[in-house]
């Protein structure tokens, strides 16, 4: 586990704007949050450089490109050994329809999300890609009917804040 980085109101109030829109410019980030553009940009720098912002990612309407069906497929792998587990994961995360990928304890040993055409492109998936290696034991297939997003991610000690100030908020 890797350590937290301390972050002020500046930069909480810096990392919710980003989340809500990371095109936003450093003047117009700047003026937001009420510093000069040199030093909103050398602490989304230093928040870039400690690994707390790891990137910028663009996100496809799944449909829009010929995938509109979104499934969960939960995963038991057997036996778990490191041995299988690595092959397994760097081939479902080559699969074009794989959207995320995660490891679990549980039950289940990973949650795949994927984004196909229809249920009979679906069950190709399973069958080909899933059930027909050696070491899936089980696959079971959750449909997504609908997804919302959620956020913006901030340390604990923020989550009681403000919106958008990063003050704690005043207790009722």
């Amino acid at each position: 586990m890797t350590d937290s980085i301390a972050l002020d109101t500046v930069d909480l109030h810096i990392l919710r704007l980003l989340q809500n829109d990371a095109r936003t410019t450093y003047r117009d980030l700047a003026a937001e949050v009420g510093v000069a553009p040199s030093t909103c940009l050398d602490r989304v720098a230093r928040m870039r450089r400690t690994g707390v912002i790891l990137g910028h990612q663009l996100r496809l309407d799944p449909a829009k490109v010929g995938r509109g069906l979104e499934a969960l497929l939960s995963v038991q792998v057997r036996p778990h050994r490191r041995e299988l587990i690595g092959p397994f994961v760097e081939r479902i995360r080559t699969l074009p329809e794989s959207r995320a990928l995660f490891h679990l304890a549980g039950p289940d040993d990973y949650l795949v999300h994927v984004a196909v055409a229809d249920t009979a492109d679906l069950q190709r998936l399973v069958l080909d890609e899933f059930t027909s290696r050696r070491e899936v034991a089980r696959v079971e297939t959750r449909l997504i009917f609908q997804q919302w997003e959620c956020g913006p991610l901030l340390p604990p000690a923020a989550t009681a804040a403000g919106p958008g100030t990063g003050q704690a908020a005043e207790p009722g």
